[in-house]
């Protein structure tokens, strides 16, 4: 029997990973055996990932909390699978999903079961994101048409710019002059200008 590990991964630097490392105790894995990272599953370039591959040796066992914990490619997850598993000749329990365990069912019919059951669930897994996706801009279509506006407020027209604008558009002071007679940075004032010019002012 090979050595128990666990591998970890959080999305960003504010998210915890708590959950997973709890149960990874409870499976008793060695801390110095269970690797984490702190970045998006978007690709493998992740630093601990890559040192736990290192040391996987024939008859080990991995162990992830959930199959997205491998990355949220389903290309990739799949290629991550069979690198471990044909390569590396490991095995891996999905804690989430008892029948991603490649510790039950050796045979042809289990290793097809578990194939199929990772198949399917990357799939669902990447499409459920890319409908989000679709959803979030289909939303932002919607507000936008109803007159909703993104990113940041507008800086309101300070007070007295027809003034200083009147004295720059003749020509009487600098924009550099014009600007900090408003208070405003040099190309905020050359775009309220420009919006004047056009008689598009916010």
């Amino acid at each position: 029997m090979g050595a128990l590990y666990g591998y970890v991964r959080v999305s960003s630097p504010d998210q915890n990973e708590d959950r997973q490392m709890i149960a990874m105790e409870a499976m008793e894995i060695p801390k110095e055996n269970i690797f984490w990272d702190k970045k998006s599953g978007k690709d493998f370039d992740r630093p601990m990932y890559k040192k736990m591959l290192r040391k996987l040796k024939p008859n080990d066992t991995l162990y992830i909390k959930s199959i997205d914990r491998l990355g949220r490619n389903y290309t990739e997850i799949l290629e991550q699978w069979r690198i471990l598993t044909k390569e590396k000749k490991v095995d891996i329990v999905v804690m989430d999903m008892p029948l991603l365990d490649t510790r039950r069912g050796k045979d042809l019919m289990g290793t097809l079961i578990a194939d199929l059951v990772l198949s399917l669930l990357s799939y669902v897994s990447e499409s459920e994101r890319h409908n989000i996706r679709s959803r979030q801009k289909e939303g932002i279509e919607a507000a936008k048409q109803k007159g909703v506006r993104f990113g940041r407020p507008a800086t309101p027209v300070p007070e007295g710019f027809d003034a200083v604008y009147n004295l720059w558009a003749a020509k009487e002071i600098t924009a550099s002059e014009a600007a900090e007679m408003c208070n405003l940075k040099r190309s905020t004032f050359y775009y309220k200008a420009k919006q004047r010019k056009d008689g598009n002012e916010e």
